[in-house]
């Protein structure tokens, strides 16, 4: 069982919507359509179809997994007195003094434009359960980096 935000689990439910709605008439017309053109050994337009119906189909059944073994987290039953799954997290890495903002979340949810990050990221491994104040360290390939938690919120 996955837990993830409520935004993300509604995000992958519209993707697979979309797939499923919209997305996969559209191969399965293409198909139809290259069926029609012949010789299906020598068709090139009908190979492709059949790729991106593979692929499709893939994708269609990687996001009805990843729901049905997910769960919506509720954010009003988590604490803030220490870093867990969709907190929000403020930071100083004490390697070159600069702040910055991330929010833990599921695997499927990691963005880094939205500065969402793993939580199988080695960062937020390394700050699960600590607290405001406390000073982790986290190996990258670059050496080791230090942060120290300075606000946890929502």
């Amino acid at each position: 069982m996955e837990y993830m935000s409520k935004e993300g689990y509604a995000k992958i439910q519209a993707e697979l919507e979309e797939l499923v709605n919209v997305e996969y008439p559209k191969v399965k017309e293409a198909l139809i359509e290259a069926r029609d053109k012949g010789d299906l050994s020598e068709n090139f337009e009908y190979h492709a179809a059949k790729r991106a119906q593979s692929r499709l189909i893939g994708r269609i059944r990687f996001l009805q997994k990843v729901l049905r073994f997910s769960e919506v987290l509720d954010t009003s039953r988590l604490g803030l007195d220490k870093v867990t799954l969709l907190t929000t997290v403020e930071m100083t890495n004490l390697n070159n003094n600069t702040v910055m903002t991330c929010t833990i979340v599921n695997p499927h949810e990691a963005n880094m434009v939205e500065k969402k990050i793993s939580i199988n990221s080695p960062i937020a491994q390394a700050m699960m359960g600590k607290r405001v104040g406390d000073v982790v360290e986290v190996v990258v390939p670059a050496g080791v980096m230090r942060y120290r938690i300075d606000v946890i919120s929502l």
